[in-house]
């Protein structure tokens, strides 16, 4: 294994998590709400948001597999990994000089921004193949994600310290530090992917005539033949079921903690705690899929997600919704490390790309059942307290389903 191009290619995760947090987590939301989109109220405010999130989605779900195909075919991944990430980057960077009140201008730049950033995630999974042999697959998705965490987390600390003292940094208000916080976002991109250009290995191949037609019909062939990889199909049933209600936690968190009178400062603060303590809970996580495997590694995670699940239920004080940060912060990174080794296992191999592709669209398909859920029970049963525990449903479902999934459909005999 070569440890630099290990480094590089867990320090893209370092490089783009800044998005993840800075962006889609942090800033933008609160100012399309209280910047661009000023025109209306809160809730046609996050319709046009959903809108533009979704049309984002449609986009990748488009094109994703196809391209993934090609880029097996040719040997492209890096290159369409940047293909994707520099057009992010850019727009990333925009966003800071769209002026109040453009709402079109806003989400047309973060539409474009959230294509570079989850098409090049693509790439970048399906490379995991290319840096490390199977044995060390758990090990080094976990590196990714804990590195991930840090640097989103370092980035995001840097942010919120700039908009809580604006005036120290020498901009006008927080507002102008906050649109600041997406040119360091897209610089940060940019400098922490070129490790990865530069020392990430990828066997190149020789241009085919007619590649896009071929990867027309790898697809199509990919498509038609699922029946062959049925315990693909069976994992990402699971995967789909489980990171529905992992998303679900990330997305509705702070609004659950809001309802419930917690301040502003305490869920920002819990934010940040969950982004450093991912970063060393996602190594060990990976650490941990090596030696119990990384099925049994998924299932510990889920287990403590449904209690955490239970606890928020009853939670009352602010030190509690903190310990909960902590441990979320211990599993979450680690719940999608091994989930991403342990699908390397299962796909044939030579198509990583493709195959990841279609991982990717079933990341950008979760948090569809869970907030409804969450949603459903809170009415239902009186009391935003049980939207808690409507999460159980999902971390249980996918448990079932991931496993029927057969030992012997695993690559390298740890993966069970």
């Amino acid at each position: 294994m070569n440890r630099r191009a290990v480094t590089a290619w867990a320090l893209y995760d370092w490089a783009n998590s800044a998005f993840a947090t800075v962006v889609i987590a942090g800033f933008f939301p609160l100012l399309f709400q209280d910047y661009w989109s000023t025109d209306v109220g809160p809730a046609a405010s996050n319709l046009r948001l959903g809108g533009a999130s979704a049309v984002a989605s449609l986009m990748l779900i488009a094109v994703a597999p196809l391209l993934g195909a090609m880029a097996d075919r040719l040997g492209a991944r890096k290159r369409l990994l940047f293909t994707f990430a520099v057009p992010g980057m850019l727009a990333t960077a925009a966003l800071a000089w769209v002026p109040g009140g453009a709402w079109m201008s806003a989400a047309a730049l973060y539409v474009c921004a959230s294509v570079g950033f989850m098409g090049a995630n693509v790439f970048y999974d399906a490379l995991l193949v290319n840096v490390a042999p199977p044995s060390r697959w758990d090990a080094v998705s976990g590196l990714g994600y804990g590195l991930g965490y840090l640097g989103g987390g370092l980035l995001y600390l840097g942010c919120v310290l700039a908009a809580l003292n604006p005036s120290a940094l020498g901009f006008a208000d927080a507002g102008a530090a906050a649109r600041a916080g997406f040119v360091a976002t897209a610089v940060w991109w940019g400098v922490f992917a070129l490790p990865l250009a530069r020392r990430v290995p990828e066997r190149r191949r020789h241009p085919e005539a007619g590649a896009w037609q071929a990867g027309w019909r790898e697809l199509a062939g990919t498509l038609r033949h699922l029946s062959a990889v049925r315990p693909v199909l069976v994992f990402l049933l699971a995967y789909w079921l489980y990171i529905d209600a992992v998303h679900t936690v990330i997305r509705m968190a702070v609004a659950y903690g809001r309802a419930l009178g917690f301040g502003r400062d305490d869920l920002i603060v819990a934010l940040l705690v969950v982004q450093f303590v991912g970063f060393p809970a996602a190594i060990l996580y990976g650490r941990l899929g090596e030696r119990w495997g990384p099925r049994r590694g998924i299932y510990a995670g889920l287990l403590v997600y449904a209690a955490i699940c239970v606890w928020g239920a009853f939670i009352e004080s602010a030190w509690e919704f903190y310990v909960i940060a902590v441990l979320v912060g211990l599993v979450q990174g680690g719940v999608q490390a091994l989930s991403r080794s342990l699908y390397a296992r299962l796909i044939p191999p030579g198509r990583a790309g493709e195959f990841f592709g279609f991982y990717n669209l079933l990341g950008k398909f979760a948090a569809v059942l869970g907030p409804p859920l969450f949603g459903v029970f809170g009415t239902v049963f009186g009391s935003v307290r049980f939207s808690m525990l409507s999460l159980i449903v999902l971390f249980a479902a996918g448990a079932a389903v991931l496993a029927r999934v057969p030992e012997s459909a695993f690559r390298a005999g740890d993966g069970s």
